[in-house]
């Protein structure tokens, strides 16, 4: 009766793994359409921004696959010969870059604290921290542009900066906080025995157990200051702006200029990507992380 039993869970161990195996391969295949169908745009683009004004005028960008002779590099040239599009992609640069390293590290740092360190009013403090985390950026942008002015900021990439430092900070203290309280108390008493400072547990043990949550931040972080526009169109001017303001005031001139319009796009749109793709290994690490905790 056993040798029965044991071969009729064989036979449906069999079959099990065979459906299993059968719904993996069509969910793979369902995930993979979905995941070119969401390329398609991003492709169109690309292909548009190869192609001549007066081809994109006349017809779809698929249009290429009949006519391959559509395909120049003519609309990137004009683009690297636009000043105003060339000086905005450095200012994005000079805008994003800073704004994730310093949310990055103090949001890092401040986690810490919350997490570890004995302060007067500690919880009463984050209980402040994860208040802001509902307050909307259009709330502050009238009371901080004329803060801005008043300092002599107004303008100036270090305004755009700060005023993404300032609205990054509560979510990755948040998430850094929360991340960090649940490494093994055992782990950093440890540390201390073996003469550890703060300074120091903090670089070479908390930094590196928290890397997956820090690369998760610093992603989402940077995709966030990347694409913004509106903080930026309130708080910069013709010097500061970065790409997303100058391909907004490109559209005005639509008719004229869609050869800048289509490869500052694609430009604009593929550096966040490239970013994402590079660190996705650490943005699951970190996503998985911190589900499991």
């Amino acid at each position: 009766m056993s040798a029965l039993d044991t071969s009729v869970r064989a036979k449906r161990s069999l079959a099990a793994r065979v459906a299993s195996g059968a719904a993996g391969g069509v969910l793979r295949v369902f995930l993979l359409l979905v995941a070119l169908f969401w390329l398609v745009p991003a492709f169109g683009l690309l292909v548009s921004s190869f192609r001549e004004p007066t081809d994109i005028a006349a017809s779809g960008w698929w249009k290429v696959f009949t006519a391959p002779s559509q395909l120049t590099a003519k609309s990137y040239r004009s683009l690297l010969e636009n000043g105003d599009v060339t000086h905005a992609l450095f200012n994005t640069v000079w805008i994003t870059v800073p704004a994730t390293l310093l949310v990055v590290v103090i949001g890092a740092m401040a986690g810490y604290a919350f997490a570890w360190m004995d302060f007067k009013g500690r919880d009463w403090w984050f209980m402040v921290v994860v208040a802001l985390l509902v307050v909307p950026v259009q709330v502050a942008l009238i009371p901080l542009s004329d803060l801005f002015g008043k300092v002599g900021i107004f303008g100036d990439i270090i305004g755009v900066v700060l005023f993404h430092v300032g609205f990054g900070l509560p979510f990755a203290i948040f998430l850094l906080r929360n991340f960090f309280a649940e490494i093994p108390r055992e782990l950093l008493e440890a540390a201390r025995l073996d003469g550890a400072g703060e300074a120091r547990l903090f670089a070479t043990v908390v930094l590196p157990l928290g890397a997956p949550a820090i690369a998760s931040l610093g992603i989402f972080q940077f995709l966030w200051v990347w694409n913004d526009m509106l903080v930026a169109l309130v708080f910069s001017d013709s010097s500061s702006q970065p790409l997303t303001v100058a391909l907004q005031q490109q559209v005005r001139q639509f008719g004229s200029n869609i050869e800048i319009l289509a490869p500052g796009a694609f430009i604009s749109m593929v550096i966040p990507l490239a970013v994402f793709f590079a660190f996705q290994r650490q943005f699951v690490s970190g996503v998985m992380a911190g589900a499991v905790k």
